[in-house]
């Protein structure tokens, strides 16, 4: 599979979601029954990968959402304001297709969710996702997410960290 012509767009009504399968069944059924409710909702903004802009590879969710201070690491946090709820954006769910694995298409799905964030105009702190197991948690901290104290698989990034990552600007957006 090339990445290169993967391409990464909002869930539309063209998507057919039915033959997905990550083999993790919660989020199958998420992505075919949920998904585009989500989005009319305007709950959640699911994205998908597809070769053909048919076909699903991959996905995933992103949502505003906001972190109480006291459940930032203490490093980051006494540089944050004293706020006791701080902004933040929610990768709620992301998965690839069983088909589409060992590829990087989950670091493509993640890349690209990070950019979307990023230029946002939106005031957000960091970057929020729960791991669904352990795996999903190493592979995020791989890409330099970190635990949230506490908590039994959420991981956190400081948005201006990633904007440095992706090369976008967050100026006045993050602490």
């Amino acid at each position: 599979m090339d990445l290169a012509a993967i391409c990464i767009e909002p869930l539309g009504s063209e998507h057919d979601r039915s033959a997905f399968s990550c083999g993790v069944p919660a989020l199958d059924r998420y992505l075919r029954e949920q998904a585009g409710q989500d989005a009319r909702r305007r709950v959640a903004a699911p994205f998908v990968a597809s070769s053909d802009r048919v076909t699903v590879l991959g996905f995933y969710t992103l949502s505003a959402t906001s972190i109480q201070l006291t459940e930032v690491p203490a490093a980051l946090a006494k540089k944050l304001p004293r706020y006791p709820r701080l902004p933040a954006t929610l990768l709620g769910r992301l998965a690839t297709d069983l088909s589409a694995r060992g590829v990087g298409l989950g670091r493509f799905l993640l890349i690209d969710a990070i950019t979307r964030a990023v230029r946002s105009e939106i005031a957000s702190f960091a970057l929020v996702l729960d791991a669904k197991d352990e795996t999903a948690a190493s592979f995020y901290e791989r890409e330099s997410f970190i635990r949230i104290p506490g908590t039994p698989i959420r991981l956190l990034r400081r948005m201006d960290d990633l904007a440095a990552l992706v090369g976008g600007s967050r100026s006045g957006a993050s602490a």
